[in-house]
């Protein structure tokens, strides 16, 4: 990682770039992963919400020109399948989630190339590490608690009588 130095009046110096040990190469996998999946569920999330708006917005068109009912039908049935898409995949939720995430993340990096916070002392490799960590784990505990709650109001539900 890269090292700071003391200045005249005993401050520590940020540093001139991020380094290149394991928690660094960590860190810059890491914000680059949640930074391409956020931009990925972003544009499927977007993509199938206007595809419902504009499908959903003919239906009632279709239908006042008396085309036929399974053309009608049809669009119909697109809207709820994009729906169910969205409900299945978790597009939206992803999107929040992982942006939160890379954010997180840039603020820890830029922390750390400042030296400022908790990354002004000589063990600032070990905090980095410790606090990315706790991030990509606070993730996961979000990711499937979102995914148990998804489940848990499926609306498809087997009962036994």
């Amino acid at each position: 990682m890269g090292i700071t130095g003391d200045d005249a009046s005993g401050e520590r110096r940020p540093v001139e770039d991020g380094g290149d040990g394991p928690t660094w190469d960590r860190l810059e996998d890491q914000l680059g992963w949640y930074d391409r999946k956020s931009a990925a569920a972003q544009q499927a999330y977007k993509r199938v919400k206007l595809g419902q708006l504009i499908v959903g917005a003919a239906v009632p068109v279709v239908a006042a020109l008396q085309v036929s009912a399974a053309v009608t039908a049809t669009l119909a049935a697109f809207v709820v399948v994009a729906e169910g898409a969205q409900q299945l995949y978790q597009w939206q939720t992803n999107w929040v989630l992982y942006r939160s995430t890379a954010e997180a993340l840039k603020h820890e990096k830029y922390l750390y190339l400042a030296a400022a916070g908790p990354y002004s002392t000589d063990d600032r490799d070990r905090v980095l590490a410790e606090r990315l960590e706790g991030l990509v784990s606070q993730e996961h505990a979000k990711w499937t608690e979102s995914r148990q709650k998804e489940n848990q109001t499926s609306p498809v539900e087997t009962k036994r009588h």
